[in-house]
């Protein structure tokens, strides 16, 4: 009885002598500071809600139109269209008050005139598109309607400085494409996939679609694009994320690497703290709407969506699909080590504990030497487990008692620490190490991550970090944005003393964290089977990580070549003689140019790459004819990807038929073949350099490795690879080890040698024409 009323913060009870109250100063002192902490951000919200609604007005300039209309008015002079004299009339008398009413309500209708109008004319004119298509090459003419549309876009993008969500409003939606231009698109894809048989066989189909049941898939389509903020992204992330029932280990989560030519500090507890403040400040900036959007050429807003629920996330587990939850507060991390569940409290009295007192915290738990209760260490193995299996086990033993509070404590964590009593190494004369970095990051040992959780920090006992994200509440775009910015702000603050621990003395003794309780004993073979099976999916694949320095970006702008295009031209070559054959290739593309948009696939196998491919395997071809057939496949390459980021994609919109044609229960021959087409080689560039932050002059170790995730098909490659500068470029590449047609090391290799063989091509051709030949390069470069 005595340990029930010291779990409690207050009680009340009544005798016979009277009122009997008892509280716990501290607790209540904590539930307060909860709230007024609660109260402070829906205020914040609030007024950020206002701001955006008027935005790219300011809302001071209301004060401004007020000050106008009450001189005009006392001056004798009337307002725009006699405003202030026709509300006059309605209002109860003439007497001043009711005046300087009259003047405050027609300048509120004035301003709000004004800022719809600057609004909607801004949405207008970010529905353009012909930016993207123009020459960017040396001595090409910009149009006049492109160069008149950037003058007023720069000024109205300009005229206040935005919040992180202050475009939102003013953002297009994704347009739908007609159906016969994805068909034509479509077929134009898989040309050099398919034989001339199998070519007029997918002709016919597509023929028969277009004049069938397409035409009824896609009225429903346009009802949902006129009706939906965005007619792909809801059923995206329901039906290829949340109603998927494959583990997300290694299927769906990605991870990302730490700058690895740069060590901080070797002390755990200091880096792990210093990395935890950080994301509290970048938390803080999201929630405050203080993080600048996302901007193309400085004046083109990338939509801002996602960054919502970056913290305090979770996917939870259903039996049919899953769902995410997202709080909208946490005053608390989960840290995870040595199979143990902590508890840490992040905020005292109002404010974010600062490093020094994180430290002392990390500290405590890991000089605890605790042991794991029954079940524990291996618990998340649950989280990396069949989806319908975890959920059945969530129902069965995670939905009362202890059980169900230590959980939902996870879930409604702002993020996981998990603290490894391993070293993350890297050396570039022993490769294996930076793979072995990698495998950790993306697996670890299957229970020492928790997969569910909107993103896992893992900070190794020698100081080095990395990151595990779950992939429904975002793309790798926006925790590529967070841990970049982690990144160069852990370099600049300079917050490590010589002796490598935290800068500064805590104020006070921090809260220590707390133990989660469990009573395991009940599920203890479901956890042991979630342990074999994540321990075999693992086992089963295999990591390489390319660091290939001989040249970057540097010697591919000189080639007149966008990066992008060419490293996807060094895949095609690459896999090519790997495999001996073609393959459908899937490159993640962004359609953040759009309201609530999320990614399009790009498809780099195209007939200009094959021909090109070919060619380079032809010993009869020359020098300047595989030069010529590159510079068009890189052409037709970057169309593709210019199309897929302008809403004019190709398999969005099929994806979108298809779930049409589901709810109609209507067969369709054709999307059911199109739908089951494996992705072979699935590719993806990771973002560099979205924060203005990020000066590799100044800072030139200061550059993530990127990040990376597993092969999309049993018989495929995953590829991520991101361009760190001028002259080094990684990339990290997956495959099953099942299966015998793959090798992570030989396709890294021939990856090498596509690209040695490439640079060979254009020094030839810059001998042979000392003045480089004008590229036929159009579009944005990615």
């Amino acid at each position: 009885m005595a340990e029930a009323h010291a779990a409690v913060a207050f009680s009340f009870a009544i005798t016979h002598e009277g009122f009997d109250i008892n509280y716990d100063h501290e607790v209540l002192n904590l539930v307060w500071n909860s709230g007024v902490r609660s109260w402070k951000k829906r205020l914040a919200r609030a007024r950020n809600g206002v701001r955006n609604g008027v935005y790219p007005a300011h809302i001071q300039s209301l004060w401004l139109i007020s000050a106008i209309a009450l001189g005009l008015h006392f001056t004798g002079y009337q307002a725009p269209f006699n405003l202030t004299n026709r509300l006059l009339v309605h209002l109860p008398s003439n007497t001043i008050n009711w005046q300087v009413t009259a003047c405050f309500l027609a300048a509120l209708v004035i301003w709000l005139s004004i800022c719809f109008t600057m609004r909607y004319t801004l949405k207008l004119l970010l529905m353009y598109k012909g930016w993207m298509y123009e020459s960017r090459a040396p001595g090409s003419r910009v149009s006049l309607p492109t160069m008149l549309w950037v003058a007023v876009v720069r000024v109205l993008s300009s005229w206040n400085k935005p919040g992180l969500y202050s475009f939102q409003g003013s953002l297009p939606r994704l347009p739908l494409p007609s159906v016969g231009d994805t068909m034509t698109r479509y077929l134009r894809s898989v040309r050099p996939l398919l034989d001339d048989d199998n070519y007029a066989r997918m002709e016919r189909l597509a023929k028969e679609f277009e004049q069938s049941i397409g035409k009824k898939l896609q009225w429903y389509l346009i009802l949902k694009s006129w009706w939906s903020t965005n007619y792909v992204s809801d059923w995206w992330e329901e039906y290829v994320y949340l109603r998927g029932r494959s583990p997300l280990c290694v299927n769906s989560n990605f991870y990302g690497t730490d700058a690895i030519f740069m060590n901080l500090t070797n002390k755990q507890a200091a880096r792990a703290a210093n990395v935890v403040s950080l994301l509290l400040n970048f938390r803080r900036l999201i929630e405050h709407q203080e993080l600048q959007p996302i901007m193309v050429q400085g004046m083109i807003p990338l939509c801002s969506w996602q960054y919502e629920r970056t913290f305090n996330t979770a996917r939870v587990p259903g039996l049919e699909t899953d769902r995410i939850v997202h709080y909208k507060d946490s005053n608390h991390i989960v840290v995870l080590h040595k199979g143990c569940y902590y508890k840490m409290l992040i905020y005292h009295k109002g404010r974010i504990l600062r490093p020094c007192e994180l430290q002392v915290q990390i500290e405590e738990i890991l000089k605890a030497n605790a042991t794991p209760l029954d079940g524990e260490e291996h618990l998340a193995a649950l989280t990396a487990w069949n989806r319908s299996k975890w959920a059945e086990a969530r129902n069965t033993f995670f939905s009362r008692g202890v059980n169900h509070v230590s959980l939902r404590t996870i879930e409604s964590a702002a993020f996981v620490l998990s603290l490894d009593d391993e070293p993350f190494e890297f050396d570039l004369a022993r490769p294996e190490l930076l793979d072995n970095f990698g495998k950790k990051l993306l697996h670890g040992n299957g229970y020492n991550r928790w997969f569910d959780k909107c993103f896992t920090v893992c900070v190794a006992n020698n100081g080095r970090v990395g990151f595990n994200a779950e992939h429904t509440w975002s793309d790798a775009a926006i925790a590529s944005h967070m841990w970049e910015n982690l990144i160069v702000d852990d370099l600049v603050s300079e917050g490590y003393d010589e002796s490598g621990d935290t800068k500064g003395t805590p104020d006070f003794q921090p809260p220590m964290p707390t133990r989660l309780s469990w009573d395991l004993t009940p599920c203890l073979s479901k956890i042991d089977e979630a342990t074999m099976d994540v321990t075999k999916l693992i086992n089963e694949v295999n990591l390489r990580i390319l660091v290939h320095q001989e040249y970057g970006k540097g010697f591919m702008k000189k080639c007149r070549i966008s990066p992008d295009a060419y490293i996807q031209m060094a895949l095609q070559l690459a896999y090519y003689r790997d495999a001996g054959r073609f393959s459908l290739t899937y490159e993640a593309s962004m359609t953040r140019l759009f309201r609530e948009g999320r990614t399009e696939t790009v498809r780099p196998c195209t007939i200009e790459s094959a021909a090109w491919v070919k060619a380079m395997q032809n010993q009869s071809t020359t020098n300047d004819e595989r030069v010529k057939m590159l510079q068009a496949a890189c052409d037709r390459h970057q169309l593709g990807y210019q199309d897929a980021m302008c809403g004019r994609g190709i398999d969005r919109h099929l994806f979108c038929l298809y779930v049409v044609s589901k709810y109609l229960e209507v067969d369709s021959p054709f999307l059911n073949e199109v739908l089951s087409e494996p992705w072979r080689l699935s590719t993806s560039q990771t973002p560099h350099g979205q924060t203005p932050k990020m000066d590799l002059k100044k800072h030139p170790n200061c550059i993530s490795a990127g990040g990376g995730f597993g092969p999309v098909a049993d018989d495929g490659y995953g590829v991520s690879y991101i361009i760190a500068g001028e002259n080094l470029i990684f990339f990290h590449i997956s495959a099953k080890t099942t299966c015998q047609q793959t090798d992570v090391q030989r396709f890294s290799e021939n990856i090498s040698q596509a690209l040695a063989d490439i640079r060979s091509m254009f020094e030839q051709h810059m001998k042979d024409h000392p003045k480089p030949a004008k590229s036929i390069t159009n579009g944005a470069s990615t």
